[in-house]
């Protein structure tokens, strides 16, 4: 089978057994003798189609119980696979076809203020009230943040990492007590909430999920903020005022290629001169890549992982000036996996609020994801961002102090 030998020159290390339809069986690479993770393929036409574009074909087939996985997890087969993979693409047929929906994309994918909804919609309001309990399950009681948790090296907890994600970054801030800040793309509001308790500030949080935008007022009001922190469903291209601090956390991947020089014009006009910005995204630590297709179509529609270039390219051309990056490398990882053992935990409840496909997408997503951060090109950046010399910190100390 020619799978088999794509993937016999994919593992150096470790192996799995690879069985199709007949239950012929394939050694690939080096497996363990006892309880070899299997990957069985229930149609035959699999063995073509994982060659051509296994970036989508694999979920999909995936989520309709045409692949099976005995011997272990989707997860412990994946890590082991992208381990093997590293930054290599897996065939040459697959490259290409990366290549092919990166042109697609960008000349038809626009994300202006309706369309930006929608994709937002898709995955933060999925199935209504239903959207709101699922991310219930899986984020941290706390904070219920759902982006890159810091994990320190005495960090045990979801909730332990999402917290020093929190403080890291009001840290990084220096918010003090007045400011007005903006949280453009504030979640379910954890961060904003904890902002304003600590530093006694004024946050406006922004968003475009309805679902979230409820929520958070909800809980403004049980935490008797509502007097210091508001939530507006609007456009970051719409949005009013100046403020003394502004940051994103997990919004820019919604931004799209097209609007990054508007994002970045957005912020100029919003930010004070003595201000500061600070930008948390996830980014791709090779040249700009086109998105992935799985995680376009299923789960983030209009949403890419930009480069690092890509996003100082932009910022070079409002006059806006990076005065500090910090790359975070595996951390997303282990978040992704705490969401997928939480998720996984109650996957039979979630199996009844959507149905099992939902329940095998949202697993793949997670485990995929959480592989990518660990072994392929993923990473977190955080950037801070001055409009002069004089708003920029010489060192670090103060962070800290």
């Amino acid at each position: 089978m020619i799978l088999a030998k794509v993937l016999n020159k994919i593992y150096k290390k470790g192996g799995i057994i690879l069985e199709d339809l007949s239950g012929q069986k394939y050694i690939i690479g080096n497996p363990p003798k006892d309880q070899p993770i299997i990957l069985k393929l229930l149609k035959n036409n699999l063995k073509w189609k994982l060659i051509l574009d296994p970036e989508i074909e694999f979920p999909e087939a995936y989520m309709r119980n045409e692949i099976e996985i005995k011997n272990g997890s989707l997860e412990q087969f994946l890590m082991s696979l992208v381990k093997n993979l590293g930054r290599e693409e897996i065939t040459t047929a697959s490259y290409f076809s990366k290549k092919i929906f990166e042109i697609a994309r960008l000349v038809s994918n626009f994300n202006l203020p309706g369309k930006s909804r929608k994709n937002v919609e898709h995955h933060y309001d999925i199935g209504g009230e239903k959207g709101e309990k699922l991310y219930d399950i899986f984020l941290d009681k706390k904070h219920r943040q759902y982006s890159c948790g810091y994990w320190k090296e005495d960090t045990k907890t979801l909730e332990d990492a999402q917290q020093n994600k929190i403080d890291h970054i009001i840290k990084k801030l220096n918010v003090k007590n007045g400011d007005k800040v903006l949280d453009v793309g504030c979640g379910w509001g954890g961060m904003a909430l904890e902002l304003a308790k600590q530093k006694g500030c004024e946050v406006t949080g922004i968003s475009l999920s309805k679902n979230q935008i409820n929520y958070c007022k909800k809980k403004a009001k049980e935490l008797g903020l509502d007097n210091q922190v508001s939530f507006e469903l609007v456009d970051y291209r719409e949005i009013k005022g100046v403020y003394d601090k502004i940051y994103s956390v997990g919004m820019f991947e919604h931004v799209g290629r097209k609007f990054y020089n508007q994002f970045f014009k957005s912020i100029n006009k919003l930010l004070k001169n003595d201000g500061s910005f600070l930008l948390h995204t996830i980014g791709v630590v090779d040249k700009p890549s086109p998105p992935n297709k799985f995680i376009n179509r299923y789960i983030f529609p209009g949403g890419i992982c930009p480069s690092l270039s890509q996003i100082t390219k932009s910022i070079e051309k409002t006059g806006l000036i990076v005065s500090d990056t910090e790359t975070l490398i595996r951390h997303y990882d282990k978040t992704l996996l705490s969401w997928l053992e939480r998720f996984n935990a109650k996957k039979d409840l979630v199996k009844d609020m959507f149905d099992e496909k939902f329940v095998k997408m949202w697993s793949f997503y997670l485990a995929s994801c959480a592989a990518a951060f660990r072994y392929r090109d993923l990473v977190v950046f955080q950037l801070q961002i001055v409009k002069n010399f004089d708003s920029a910190h010489p060192t670090r100390d103060y962070i800290y102090s």
